[in-house]
């Protein structure tokens, strides 16, 4: 493992155990994916599968499905120019990560 792969996995598990000791009612994370190898995806997912439950709310953002292997999120948003245009299940992140975006554009 490189230096620099090291640092940005410490980040992650950083950012995670943060949210975890904070224990916000809603929290942000964005490409939380970015730049992990997948032991860490692994090990970054499993802090916030601990974390989520009834009462909190977070928004994951993320580019990849691959995330969502091992997260199973009650909703899958996307967002064009900063408004929600489509909405579904996780089965919606497999669909894109299929067929890709340019089928919502289609009509």
């Amino acid at each position: 493992m490189l230096m620099k792969d090291f640092q940005v996995e410490k980040k992650k598990r950083n950012e995670i155990l943060q949210m975890i000791l904070l224990d916000p009612d809603i929290c942000i994370l964005d490409e939380t994916d970015s730049g992990l190898d997948i032991d860490a995806l692994k090990i970054i997912s499993k802090g916030i599968n601990n974390f989520m439950n009834q009462e909190k709310a977070i928004i994951l953002i993320t580019h990849y499905q691959r995330l969502l292997d091992y997260i199973n999120p009650k909703y899958v948003h996307v967002m064009q120019k900063g408004k929600i245009i489509k909405t579904g299940s996780l089965e919606l992140a497999k669909e894109l990560e299929e067929k890709g975006y340019q089928q919502l554009f289609k009509n």
